[in-house]
């Protein structure tokens, strides 16, 4: 039985209707993920949300850029600071960036990445432009490397609802959360239908958590100087708890297992934590 956890706070949802609740308990735990707190709780729970008859919601195709990033042991808060809003601020800079998110990488990692940046852009040729362009270049050249020894981007292509709010990443729903990065590399025998397959169970899964989940992307990675991770997935959690009990649940450990372990290579999740800049909407 499938079942779709919620808080008991959750905003209610025109497009699903919920049923009789019953309690859940959550361990969370994977692949290495820390994620630093008490790995045992108990939330309220519903089975699978109906979806109604509403007619489906257009798209409209959007670029995802993810840039990992790792500091420096010496790096001083002030030195963090000056990095992270530089990055943040470049997108009243330059054209085409539509969102910003960044912050300190929560949990450790195989990598030891300690930071991530993620932004939106509108065309592929955005994305083009937004390498090229001197402010960027830069705005790494004296903010970015200076504190850092190592970087990594991914860029896709994907889609989101077609509305201002969910292409901008703009609202109270977006103003805090985590956001949950997870890169892939899959093995060059699995490209192909057994990716897009795992790829779309786990995009059904996400729909069928609309209390936990914001907003959700994914696709394949088109950055050619840049080919470690052939996938990325992006996923803004409404809290850090709606994240627990999303990667905690049995549903989602059940879609990695049957659908990922057999055909990953390798793997890289991060989250970090979301938070209004000043009183400005992110």
């Amino acid at each position: 039985m499938l079942l779709e956890a919620l808080t008991s706070t959750a905003p209610s949802f025109p497009s699903f209707r919920r049923q009789c609740p019953t309690t859940l308990s959550c361990h969370v735990s994977f692949d290495g993920l820390n994620t630093r707190r008490n790995p045992t709780m108990k939330v309220t729970a519903c089975s699978k949300v109906e979806s109604s008859s509403f007619p489906l919601e257009k798209k409209r195709k959007v670029v995802e850029h993810v840039c990992l990033l790792k500091a420096k042991q010496v790096l001083s808060d002030k030195d963090e600071k000056d990095m992270l809003d530089y990055l943040y601020t470049s997108q009243y800079q330059m054209r085409g960036i539509v969102a910003v998110s960044l912050g300190r990488i929560s949990n450790d990692n195989v990598e030891n990445y300690t930071h991530a940046v993620f932004m939106r852009f509108q065309t592929k040729a955005d994305v083009t432009k937004f390498y090229e362009n001197p402010f960027y270049s830069k705005v790494l050249k004296e903010h970015v490397m200076p504190y850092c020894h190592d970087l990594v981007n991914v860029d896709y292509e994907s889609e989101v609802e077609d509305d201002m709010l969910p292409i901008f990443r703009k609202g109270e729903e977006f103003n805090y959360g985590v956001e949950f990065v997870h890169l892939f590399a899959f093995d060059d025998s699995a490209l192909g239908a057994p990716v897009e397959d795992a790829l779309a169970s786990l995009e059904k899964l996400r729909k069928e958590f609309p209390s936990l989940i914001v907003q959700s992307t994914q696709g394949s990675n088109f950055n050619l100087s840049s080919k470690e991770y052939t996938h990325a997935v992006v996923t803004r959690f409404r809290s850090s708890e709606a994240f627990e009990i999303f990667l905690g649940s049995t549903e989602y450990r059940d879609v990695w297992r049957s659908k990922f372990e057999r055909i990953i290579r390798k793997t890289l999740p991060i989250h970090f934590s979301v938070d209004p800049v000043g009183k400005e909407v992110m």
